[in-house]
């Protein structure tokens, strides 16, 4: 019987985020993860850009309030800047107009540096984009490149540097409530035991509610497409900002030379180690060419990666209303990297009782946005 205060499953950015801060706040912690090592899925498969206009409410709140620790990470949590300047376009075509007079709007009121642009400013700055499909954009200026890697392990390592443990190739197999504290089962026999469990399992959290007897929260994982397409012979492409549509058909961001490309596809599937559709690369080709004026003779190396989403697109951060100790932490939707800061210390403070931080509470972050209660309710 290993005993802490706190057992994560999953190793992800989620889990770890929430490692890091619960182990500041002295408590001892076991992260259970079920690959050879943590971010195999969902954090490890992340295009990864920070914008302060991407994503839900909620999520829009929880990456400002993450901003100050991107730009500023504690000493020694990384080598060298988590952030670098990227900037996105957001593309409307006609008959978008609301959407994108509705985007300016939102952007700037949640103070984004949002700047309109026309078609030919846009094709200025990203020359391969069809100016006339376009009746203008909006440039994000500060959307910045996260180094996913960089981030994930610095949880990582500094946690591990606090005392905290991380267990791998921890396929969970049950899990069972004795009195106040809970004990959790893995593959090999080893059994865990603490008050608190966090369930930070991606896409299999409403596997691992079952297996602790506790009903679902109606989790639904969907996969997402990328591939990298090379660029013509003497094209340069490190300066362009990444280029989104405003319905989310696609994007694309340059990347190492070439471009990274994603028909931003949500495709409900089963928890499982994704992998790319035949049909999804190619319509991820079929977009690019007609948004630019790109020709793709073959496409790069494609992957997948599963975005897991709860009815309403919010994630959950929370005890569940009905089995004290069980903190659900799940449901981030592909926004779990730009958010992670944030959404880590906000869940160590619930763990531990406390308030809302203060930072948060000044953008309007509440418990109630984020509660299961809300999913249970409806």
């Amino acid at each position: 019987m290993i005993t802490a205060d706190i057992i994560i499953i999953g190793g992800g950015i989620a889990g770890m985020s929430a490692a890091y801060f619960l182990a500041k706040k002295g408590k001892k912690v076991i992260v259970l993860e079920r690959e050879d090592q943590p971010g195999y899925h969902s954090t490890g498969r992340s295009a990864a850009l920070y914008s302060e206009t991407y994503g839900p409410k909620i999520i829009r709140k929880m990456s400002t309030a993450s901003k100050a620790f991107f730009l500023s990470p504690p000493d020694g949590f990384t080598s060298h800047p988590i952030l670098t300047p990227r900037g996105v376009i957001v593309t409307a075509m006609p008959g978008e107009e609301a959407k994108f007079d509705e985007l300016l709007t939102e952007g700037r009121a949640n103070g984004a540096n949002v700047i309109a642009l026309s078609p030919e400013q846009i094709a200025e700055l990203v020359p391969i984009v069809k100016p006339e499909l376009l009746i203008g954009g909006a440039l994000e200026t500060d959307a910045m490149d996260i180094d996913v890697h960089a981030l994930h392990w610095g949880f990582i390592a500094q946690f591990k540097k606090m005392g905290g443990t991380i267990v791998t190739r921890a396929d969970v197999t049950g899990i069972e409530k004795t009195g106040v504290e809970w004990q959790v089962t893995i593959g090999n026999g080893d059994v865990f035991k603490g008050t608190v469990v966090v369930n930070a399992a991606g896409a299999w959290a409403d596997e691992i509610a079952k297996q602790a007897q506790i009903k679902p929260l109606g989790l639904t994982p969907k996969r997402r497409t990328a591939v990298m397409i090379d660029l013509p012979a003497g094209m340069n492409a490190d300066h362009w900002h990444m280029v989104s549509s405003i319905d989310e058909g696609l994007y694309f961001k340059p990347d190492a030379g070439r471009l990274l490309v994603s028909p931003a596809d949500a495709t409900p599937t089963i928890p499982q180690d994704a992998q790319p559709e035949e049909l999804d690369i190619a319509i991820t080709i079929d977009r690019l060419v007609t948004a630019t004026t790109l020709t793709v003779n073959r496409p790069g190396e494609s992957w997948a990666g599963l975005r897991s989403f709860f009815a309403d697109g919010d994630p959950v951060s929370g005890f569940d209303p009905d089995h004290g100790g069980f903190y659900w932490l799940a449901g981030q939707g592909g926004y779990g990297i730009q958010t992670a800061p944030a959404m880590g210390e906000y869940a160590a403070c619930m763990i531990c009782g406390e308030d809302v931080p203060a930072a948060m509470q000044k953008l309007g972050v509440t418990q109630a946005a984020l509660s299961p209660t809300r999913l249970s309710l409806s």
